[in-house]
């Protein structure tokens, strides 16, 4: 079993190594939080060191006034052979071995103000330390920043908040055991250790009593009112513990000899003689790896579930973020042409109707096109004075005779080549919603995210190509409005001296009668005009829309990137590399991703080695 509190204590340390130390909001944090510890909880001056130190077995936590511990301490304890020589490690200092526990108090103090400063902050940020030695148990022991209640000189105003607030997010998970430390000094209904832990584990289930400084109560007086659980009950008994004294300390008196001395207190004291078996700081490491063990085996499936959820997750996450690029150019164009491909059917779908947006097209050929059409000024073009004026200026120095033919030829070309503007309009128009399509497909293909520099290629290489689908597209329906002007409809003209006698009562002689300079005669020359520039306009507005769909829709479905396969064809290795440089922030999110990954399996894999063999 001691193997399980072993591998615990390899998981806590790679979540830390990765930036996972519980409390966090991303996914990642949960196997942290998962993971049975022992967080040690207790107010400032409470004995909370003196206790560790004792479980230890060494002096290695720094000393002094107000708030010593300012970022937890997650203490990993592993018992080695008889005779090996202790040491210790930093997860922060891997592959280097520290003999002097002195040394290791230094570290923890630097450590400490890397963080934070050499001030009297906190931060949630744990420091990681492994203590190998014979004279330990397997265990691991979470050391928090001691409760206090009033904020002194250089610290927060809310340091009262912040420290609770932090002690608070390691000890109301259901799988952390409190070690709540109170000092036999004072009552026990002030101890802030125990008020916390009523507060976060009301039933008691996870709480572990423990009384310091037994030795500095009132003659007289004892405290087996609570250590036999009258005054205030758990689950778990209550564990009395013998500080050194600050004189021992002071002295450097070795831990070895303070832990016998404690025993013999225990052994010759008339209050506490019959409870000698369970109390000091020995029996209480023995008691808590004894439980952790027990605890931590009672929750491997559920631990298990949580690690194959998180392992089915990462490698979604993975397959989103895709996998590391290929280092030769083959390689690297043939994945240059998937994402390429992968952006033409996002493309299509959209112009298609997979995807919103090549709605917008018909709109333009629906909407715009006939609203344009019809705010044509052909009412002041067609007016009376116009006609007048134009149908003379047609006539020069010899007025027409019978029908104005020139003066109908000149008003038709002038009212046609009004067309030209609401025919490249919708050339314009489409052109817009082709490139915001592009911008679209581009920003929907999670392919292409990974790589900037070939978002941007490609997005040239599309806007570049519907350029010359514009220019050509306008070529074309500009050609259309030519042609009309080109060649009139000659069986429209012939028709009108016809409608003419039918509006005469069939009497041609009538409009032979009709002033050929009147303003009746010139209103008729408009209304005929209008009449075919009408006819010319319902035309238009169905071979415009072919003419653009056909010169920039059908082209850009066809042959977006067809110029630009031909040029990428030609690049190899540097240039072809340049396109597949990932952003940097989701390179470094995928290999975390990958990191993360790889401690979960890790940590299956061992679990399911040494859940099952004790």
């Amino acid at each position: 079993m001691e193997s399980l509190i072993g591998l615990v204590n390899r998981i806590q340390r790679a979540c830390t190594a990765l930036g996972d130390y519980g409390g966090g909001d991303n996914a990642f944090s949960s196997l942290w939080d998962a993971l049975p510890s022992v967080a040690v909880v207790g107010g400032q001056s409470s004995g909370k060191s003196s206790v560790l130190e004792s479980i230890v077995g060494r002096d290695f936590l720094p000393r002094g006034s107000g708030i010593v511990t300012r970022r937890p301490l997650v203490l990993q304890l592993h018992k080695t052979d008889d005779g090996q020589q202790e040491y210790a490690e930093f997860g922060h200092l891997p592959r280097r071995r520290f003999t002097d526990f002195a040394v290791v108090r230094k570290e923890i103090s630097d450590e400490t103000d890397r963080i934070t400063g050499k001030t009297k902050q906190i931060s949630p940020v744990p420091i990681h330390l492994s203590i190998y030695s014979p004279n330990v148990v397997n265990l691991t022991l979470i050391d928090l920043p001691g409760l206090t209640k009033v904020a002194v000189d250089g610290q927060s105003e809310t340091i009262v908040e912040d420290i609770e607030n932090m002690v608070r997010t390691y000890v109301e998970k259901p799988n952390c055991i409190i070690l709540a430390v109170s000092p036999a000094n004072q009552d026990i209904a002030t101890s802030d250790a125990i008020k916390l832990a009523r507060e976060v584990d009301p039933t008691g289930e996870r709480t572990f009593g423990v009384l310091t400084k037994l030795d500095l109560m009132d003659k007289g007086t004892n405290a087996l009112d609570v250590l036999e659980g009258r005054a205030y009950r758990l689950q778990h008994p209550w564990v009395g513990i013998v500080n050194r004294s600050q004189a021992d300390i002071n002295k450097n008196v070795d831990m070895i000899y303070a832990r016998r001395k404690e025993r013999e207190y225990f052994a010759t004291s008339p209050d506490y003689g019959h409870l000698a078996s369970k109390m000091g700081s020995e029996y209480l490491a023995k008691l808590l790896s004894k439980h952790l063990e027990q605890f931590i085996k009672a929750r491997i499936p559920s631990i298990t579930s949580l690690i194959n959820k998180s392992i089915d997750e990462l490698e979604s996450e993975m397959d989103h973020l895709g996998r590391p690029i290929a280092v030769d150019s083959g390689a690297q164009l043939y994945t240059i042409l998937e994402l390429c491909r992968a952006f033409d059917k996002i493309f299509k779908e959209h112009l298609d109707g997979g995807r919103p947006g090549g709605d917008r097209i018909y709109g333009v050929f629906d909407n715009q096109l006939p609203a344009a059409l019809r705010k044509l000024p052909f009412d002041r073009y067609l007016s009376v004075q116009n006609v007048r004026k134009v149908v003379s200026e047609a006539d020069g120095y010899q007025p027409h005779l019978i029908a104005p033919e020139q003066g109908y030829r000149r008003l038709i070309e002038g009212a046609l080549n009004y067309f030209r503007g609401p025919a490249e309009a919708s050339v314009d128009a489409v052109h817009f919603v082709l490139k915001e399509l592009v911008r679209k497909s581009i920003g929907e293909c999670q392919e292409l995210k990974r790589f900037p520099s070939l978002q941007s290629t490609i997005a040239a290489a599309s806007n570049e190509a519907l350029e010359k689908f514009r220019d050509e597209g306008k070529k074309t329906v500009v050609r259309l409005v030519d042609m009309e002007s080109s060649y009139l409809t000659v069986d429209f003209f012939r028709k009108l001296p016809q409608e003419m006698e039918n509006q005469k009562g069939g009497k041609p002689e009538a409009s032979a009668a009709v002033d050929r300079y009147g303003e009746y005669h010139f209103r008729r020359i408009g209304s005929n005009v209008s009449s075919y520039v009408n006819m010319v306009s319902d035309t238009l507005r169905n071979t415009i829309p072919k003419a653009v769909v056909y010169c920039q829709v059908k082209e850009a479905k066809q042959s977006l990137l067809n110029y630009f396969y031909t040029q990428i064809g030609k690049k190899e290795g540097k240039a072809l590399a340049e396109l597949l440089d990932e952003d940097p922030a989701l390179m470094e999110r995928r290999m975390q991703c990958a990191k993360r990954l790889e401690l979960y399996k890790k940590a299956r894999d061992e679990i399911d080695s040494v859940a099952w063999v004790r």
